[in-house]
């Protein structure tokens, strides 16, 4: 039994989708999220200065004596995973290569598409990462800047997100599956699925980031079976609408929410 918690980092609320579906395997785990909200967005943000705001997220979670950490930023998976995964010895997995293995199991899919941020997308993270395990694969990669902003609006089930999401979505109708390489999106889904065909799969990263968990921690890494788990949120900016919309995603008023000073 480990009763230590589990770590979560995102430059915003859009890593709370993960969280939901975490917290659907790991009912009896404490969960400490990190929200970078000062910091945010991350799509716009170099190369380097993602990397060093995704290690200061994990020295902050480390601090708190996590047992592993999960990236729920498809932007700091796609430019910083890789650096910081060498850095530390605890688990750390992102949410790329993970969803990767998971559509090369899937023969039916031929036609990925992936909507993800600016700088994700300019990475090339996933691409490389599906073609890594299918090189047959046809991708169509579209940047969705202005997705993430919305959502940390609350504006994600209205006219302006239908219009935005429909201009996005115009190349992409037709794909066998869609990734929504951003955790900001699942606050989209049903807007997506408006603009796709109807036996088209929308892949959340946060269900398959789930399995993937379940495989590090194994049984040793648990907690206790009766332990009822908490979640502690940090922010490095409460100046926002972070907790507006963390209510409304969780259906929680009672969220503890700690400023980082």
């Amino acid at each position: 039994m480990d009763t230590r918690a589990i770590g979560m980092f995102d430059s915003g609320v859009g890593g709370l989708t993960v969280y939901k579906e975490v917290r659907k395997v790991f009912p009896n785990e404490d969960i400490i999220y990190y929200g970078d909200t000062k910091s945010f967005p991350y799509g716009n943000k170099s190369k380097g200065n993602i990397i060093n705001l995704t290690k200061k997220g994990i020295d902050f979670l480390i601090s708190k004596n996590v047992k592993a950490i999960v990236i729920a930023c498809g932007t700091a998976t796609s430019q910083a995973s890789e650096t910081v995964q060498s850095l530390y010895s605890l688990p750390i997995i992102g949410i790329i290569d993970s969803t990767a293995k998971y559509v090369s199991n899937q023969p039916n899919l031929k036609t990925i598409g992936v909507v993800a941020t600016s700088g994700t997308i300019r990475s090339s993270g996933w691409q490389s990462a599906l073609l890594k395990y299918n090189h047959n694969l046809s991708i169509i990669n579209k940047p969705c800047p202005l997705l993430a902003p919305m959502a940390e609006e609350g504006w994600t089930n209205n006219q302006i997100a239908d219009l935005t999401v429909n201009e996005y979505m115009k190349e992409l109708y037709n794909v066998d599956a869609l990734i929504l390489g951003c955790t900001h999106y699942p606050l989209f889904t049903d807007i997506f699925k408006k603009y796709l065909k109807s036996d088209s799969q929308v892949i959340n990263t946060g269900t398959i980031i789930a399995q993937d968990l379940s495989k590090i921690l194994g049984s040793n890494l648990l907690n206790s079976s009766t332990h009822i788990g908490n979640l502690d949120i940090y922010l490095t900016d409460t100046e926002c609408n972070f907790v507006f919309v963390a209510n409304k995603l969780l259906d929680d008023s009672n969220l503890v929410i700690h400023n980082i000073l």
